[in-house]
């Protein structure tokens, strides 16, 4: 086959874009102004579903990205429970979220919920194929709320109390605070959002919402057995393997650029910005973790610089598109210190056993990322002479999410743990959820060890 030839490909486009340019700027009558007008409005359309779809789809590979990372801080025996509830955690909560969720979430409300769109019925309001693309994009991230919980209450939950709290999570909980924080998305308005709440990719929406959900699971389920000494003092119980952690902290990484900037749901130069206050934020997370850490430890933890790069993403998700580039960076250099000292405070003082850091990383960070837009944002921000007015909206926002999402998770759980049940038997815990759960192992041959 013979080679293009590649200077007569160039002259060809060359002059496609100079005819190009003088029809545009040559004078046009109404008729043809308005069939230009058109054809951009059809461009931009195309855009703006592509750049979005291609979002939607990053925002799912955080599925995998959070598997490795639950898994990887957890013990072996309990690998292929951990995948399974990621696997179906998002299955269900597709589901849950298409029949119900996003009509409770997007739907016209009643100042409290939506009461239309239901099984997706009506959202071609939208127009121009724009909806399924919205949908896609909506769903991925009630996934990721879901998913949350999970690794919080890992090594000692049932498979079928994790599937019902699945349900009731994506289909109830979540889309109800979301439609208070971004109801006008698509039809009406939220309370939160009317009185000028700021949370653009979800600190607290998506993350503080699916923590504080974990931290009730943790609460009700109780820490995992030899977790605490005859002393009440907290013991370390490693993970069986902090590489595929880390690969999932990259993974995570590389999605919030389709997580933040995908929230833009349109193509158009917002999207570089927001990627680089989200990359600022996440360095500097991992930076002041790992510092820190290697000050109280005297040693730089690694797993402890992994959470904090979460935990700058987390924070930063509320702010990013309102904050500038420094104060994305102070956002995530705080962070870092926050969840390391979050960390050890619920572990040693409140006693909660929560395997990942899951609700350090994104109940606790996700409430300072969304207080910090009061602080930093460049339009209403403390720091930038706007008062405690933006503030004070950002902390009853805050207040509300934790409210409801860990008031209505402590009730579920009890409900579930009353039913169907939600913590698996002393026995089984000890010799994984992996055989007693699943019939199977994960790393099949390989016979695994354990004191715990």
């Amino acid at each position: 086959m013979k080679n293009p030839n590649i200077p007569s490909i160039l002259f060809i486009i060359f002059i496609s874009l100079f005819m190009m340019n003088n029809l545009l700027a040559a004078p046009q009558t109404d008729q043809e102004g308005m069939a230009l007008s058109q054809i951009a409005d059809d461009l931009q359309n195309n855009i703006n579903i592509v750049w979005t779809s291609i979002a939607a789809f990053l925002v799912f590979f955080m599925q995998a990205g959070f598997a490795m990372v639950e898994s990887g801080f957890t013990r072996a025996k309990n690998t292929i429970n951990i995948m399974m509830k990621n696997l179906m955690d998002f299955s269900i909560g597709t589901v849950a979220f298409f029949l119900i969720g996003f009509g409770l979430m997007f739907g016209a409300t009643n100042g409290l919920f939506g009461t239309t769109h239901f099984l997706a019925k009506g959202i071609d309001v939208m127009g121009k194929d724009w909806e399924w693309t919205f949908l896609i994009f909506q769903t991925v991230f009630a996934g990721t709320a879901a998913t949350i919980v999970s690794g919080a209450m890992a090594e000692r939950t049932k498979f079928v109390g994790y599937i019902a709290y699945s349900v009731f999570i994506c289909g109830l909980i979540y889309p109800i605070f979301g439609s208070w924080a971004w109801g006008s998305l698509l039809a009406g308005g939220g309370w939160l959002e009317n009185i000028g709440f700021t949370d653009f990719a979800g600190s607290t929406v998506v993350h503080s919402v699916g923590g504080w959900l974990a931290l009730a699971g943790a609460i009700v389920l109780g820490p995992r057995y030899g977790k605490y000494g005859p002393d009440g003092q907290a013991r370390a119980i490693p993970g069986h393997n902090i590489a595929i952690a880390s690969l999932g902290v990259f993974i995570l990484w590389f999605g919030w650029f389709g997580f933040n900037p995908g929230s833009t749901t349109f193509g158009d130069g917002d999207i570089g910005r927001i990627a680089v206050t989200t990359n600022l934020a996440a360095a500097g997370g991992a930076i002041t973790a790992l510092f820190t850490s290697w000050a109280l430890f005297k040693k730089p933890d690694g797993s402890m610089a992994l959470n904090g790069a979460l935990a700058g993403l987390v924070a930063i998700t509320a702010g990013c598109a309102n904050v500038s580039p420094v104060g994305a960076l102070l956002i995530g250099l705080f962070a870092g210190i926050i969840v390391v000292y979050s960390v050890l405070f619920i572990d040693r003082v409140l006693k909660v056993d929560d395997p990942v850091g899951a609700v350090s990383v994104h109940g606790v960070c996700g409430a300072f990322g969304t207080l910090a837009v009061g602080l930093f944002a460049v339009d209403g921000g403390l720091f930038y002479g706007g008062g405690l007015e933006l503030l004070g909206i950002q902390a009853l926002g805050v207040g509300a999410a934790f409210v409801w999402a860990f008031g209505l998770g402590l009730v579920l759980f009890k409900i579930i743990s009353a039913t169907v049940g939600l913590r698996v038997s002393e026995q089984e815990e000890l010799q994984g959820l992996d055989i007693n759960e699943h019939g199977m192992e994960a790393y099949s041959g390989f016979q695994i060890f354990t004191t715990q």
